[in-house]
This record gives C-alpha cells, sequence and structure tokens, in this order.
C-alpha cells in the first residue's frame, strides 16, 4: 500500500520469455528515485522475478535467469508485470499460472502486460471489456480469439485504469516509465528515462489516470 515503503513489483518469468519485455521494465522500475535521493534509500519499487518453479529460466536467446521467487512464495504484490515471447503460446494452456495470475489481479493495485503478454492476461478473462494492445504482429490473433478484448492498434500504451497494457518488446519501458509518471509524477520519470538514457516522451501515455498505488484485498 502507497505510504509504506517502496512498492512491491512482480515481474513474472517463464521459459523463452523475450528478454527485453521483462527486462526494459525491471530496468525502467529499480531505477526509479524520489526526488533528490540517492542509493537504495530513495527507491519507489522493489522488483521481484517470480516463475512457476524455482528452476533457472531459459529466456529467448538462451539467458539464464533465477527467479527471485516462485509463484508459491512470494510476498504480496502491489503491481504485476506480465512479460510477453513465444512461451506464451504454451503458458496460455497452463491452468495454474493463469489462475495465479487471476488471484494476483484481485490483490493488486495494478495489472501490466508486455508484448504477448496480454495474451495471458487475455486468456484469464481479465481483458474481457478492456481497451488492451499487444505486439503489432499479433494484433489480429488478439482480436480473432479473444473478440471481447476491445484491441488498440494505434497506441504504443493502454491504460483502463488497474489494466495498462503496451506494444512489443521495447515498448514494456515505456509502459513502466508510465507508471512512474502515474504514480510519482513526470519529474520522477523524466529523471528515470534520463538516468537510462532513454529516448522518452509521455506522449506516450493512453487515457492515464492519476492516483495512488493501494494494493487490493489479502494480507
Amino acid at each position: 500500500m502507497a505510504g509504506t515503503g517502496p512498492a512491491t513489483v512482480g515481474i513474472l518469468i517463464f521459459d523463452e520469455v523475450e528478454v527485453l519485455d521483462f527486462c526494459g521494465p525491471f530496468e525502467v522500475l529499480a531505477s526509479a528515485r524520489a526526488s533528490g535521493s540517492e542509493g537504495d534509500e530513495g527507491r519507489l519499487f522493489h522488483v521481484l522475478t517470480i516463475a512457476e518453479r524455482s528452476e533457472v529460466v531459459r529466456c529467448r536467446g538462451g539467458l539464464l535467469v533465477q527467479p527471485h521467487h516462485t509463484i508459491r512464495d512470494h510476498p504480496p504484490l502491489d503491481v504485476l508485470v506480465v512479460p510477453g515471447g513465444r512461451g506464451t503460446r504454451r503458458e496460455r494452456e497452463n491452468e495454474i499460472l493463469l489462475d495465479w495470475i487471476v488471484e494476483q489481479d484481485r490483490r493488486t493495485a495494478l495489472t501490466t502486460s508486455v508484448c504477448t503478454g496480454a495474451f495471458l492476461l487475455a486468456a484469464a478473462g481479465l481483458l474481457d471489456g478492456h481497451r488492451a494492445t499487444t505486439h503489432w504482429a499479433s494484433l489480429d490473433w488478439l482480436r480473432n480469439h479473444h473478440p471481447a478484448v476491445d484491441v488498440r492498434a494505434d497506441e504504443r500504451v493502454v491504460d483502463a485504469g488497474r489494466l495498462v497494457t503496451s506494444a512489443g518488446v521495447s515498448a514494456g519501458i515505456d509502459m513502466a516509465l508510465h507508471l512512474v509518471q502515474r504514480l510519482h509524477g513526470s519529474e520522477v520519470a523524466t529523471a528515470t528515462a534520463r538516468d537510462m538514457e532513454y529516448d522518452w516522451t509521455p506522449e506516450w501515455r493512453s487515457h492515464g489516470v492519476a492516483g495512488s498505488l493501494v494494493r487490493r484485498g489479502g494480507s
């Protein structure tokens, strides 16, 4: 809950996850600091990677990542980030993982996706009746398989309130900077982008809703 320290962000990872889909948001959110602060003291987010099992995850391109937690032992989350990648073709049929996503969505303040991570949110029924986007090459697939989703092809980041989705790969960086801006203001978001030497323009934000971060339900 806002005001009690850094918000806890859980980034789901799985075999064949797209590297920049999760590393981009990780870098943004782990780098964000309160204005005028330095080092860990000013961190605004505590960012964790979470996998179904404790084994090393083999990402796209062969990158190996040891998750911080599994879906059974992570702390309560304020924000969930679901990245994409070829592995979503398998995981969208994984009922254990989909049930976990639904359970987290009941508790988190924000549920987000990058690229084809939207497939997992859609498979879990979370995008029905909401605006959303995904990688440009997968827009038609999302429309055809989930007609209840209002798929947007012309928005890099779609902010539908509690649900925030983004287009492919590098768009996850813009999505994460949008979250920083939404929760902590343009000055902090711009400073974060500058620290990363990332050419970011706030115009990518789409129908943003300013407000504090309050985790829902559970303990």
